[in-house]
């Protein structure tokens, strides 16, 4: 590890001013202290931002909720008005790392996170989203776990991040500060795709701050969830994932919330499966058809053409959990 500053801040001002200086934000530092000790990310100084007044979660006067960025994955799942009003936020937090991990990282934290490619984490390996222009080593080698959504040939590692899919389903959206004073972003523009330039993954500016998430309010009645498909039960990043939420009433679903982890390059929000749902009856039927779709545009590698039906499956049995089995 190489030597680096280390700078602690109180207030909000003096983080942006320090970001805009090359700083790295650290609050819990359960990503970025395991990427500096492997020597793949060396920033020449560090911000401990976990003194600012960044935490609580509200309720907003829309009925949505704002979640502030320092909040940490446990105080976020265990939050009543979380569970009550979002159980996918809850049901992604709580499948997340390790129970010591949730009580150290921060939503903010979570949803910048890097991918766990081992090319990208192995430092003699070709990556371009950590070494640019220096090729992809994933692209003909062992791809068993990357994305089949969302590549390109510069790079096809997965978003690891699990609240993020649910993040993505709902619509929420990322609020920022940065020297040019306070903006948002869609959370459907906040994390970016490869392209040809993987080493940009978010649309955050110099020297800007997450502050909080904020997840509009939905129409009522909503339920929602989130399923994880992995190796093994416990601490494992998901080989297909799906946050659901839908409304139905009346007998017809009035609107429907899906997207998909594990499988893009950024959680990947299923538009044609949504499509499909909004303005039938509930059926077996419908779910089966709607998730049908869940794969349109799929480009599998050599090792993970698998994840193709098993996404179309995952999608399916969380509709039928949510929407229920008629």
């Amino acid at each position: 590890m190489q030597p680096f500053t280390y700078t602690k801040v109180a207030d909000t001002r003096a983080a942006v001013a320090a970001g805009q200086r090359g700083g790295r934000y650290i609050a819990g530092g359960t990503t970025l202290v395991d990427l500096m000790r492997e020597t793949v990310e060396r920033p020449a100084g560090l911000v401990d931002i976990a003194a600012l007044p960044l935490r609580g979660i509200r309720v907003t006067p829309g009925g949505g909720l704002r979640i502030g960025a320092l909040v940490t994955m446990a105080e976020a799942a265990a939050d009543p008005r979380v569970r009550g009003t979002y159980p996918v936020i809850s049901e992604a937090l709580e499948l997340s790392a390790s129970a010591q991990l949730r009580n150290m990282a921060t939503i903010g934290g979570n949803i910048m996170q890097r991918t766990r490619c081992t090319y990208f984490r192995d430092v003699t390996a070709a990556c371009n989203k950590r070494a640019p222009g220096s090729g992809c080593a994933a692209l003909h080698g062992i791809n068993r776990s990357h994305a089949i959504l969302g590549t390109s040939s510069h790079c096809m590692a997965t978003h690891p991040s699990d609240v993020a899919v649910a993040f993505a389903a709902l619509e929420a959206t990322v609020r920022l500060l940065g020297p040019d004073g306070e903006r948002t972003v869609a959370f459907r523009d906040f994390l970016l795709t490869p392209g040809t330039t993987p080493e940009r993954e978010h649309a955050i500016r110099p020297g800007e701050l997450i502050t909080a998430i904020e997840v509009p309010a939905l129409p009522r009645p909503v339920r929602s969830g989130y399923l994880k498909v992995r190796d093994r039960q416990s601490y494992e990043f998901a080989l297909t994932s799906a946050a659901v939420a839908l409304h139905i009433q009346g007998g017809v679903v009035r609107a429907a919330k899906v997207a998909a982890g594990g499988v893009g390059t950024v959680p990947w929000k299923l538009a044609a499966v949504e499509q499909h749902l909004t303005g039938k009856a509930p059926s077996a039927q419908l779910w089966t058809d709607a998730a049908a779709r869940a794969a349109d545009g799929a480009r599998p590698l050599d090792h993970n053409a698998f994840k193709v039906e098993l996404l179309k499956r995952t999608v399916e049995r969380q509709l039928r959990v949510v929407g229920g089995g008629q």
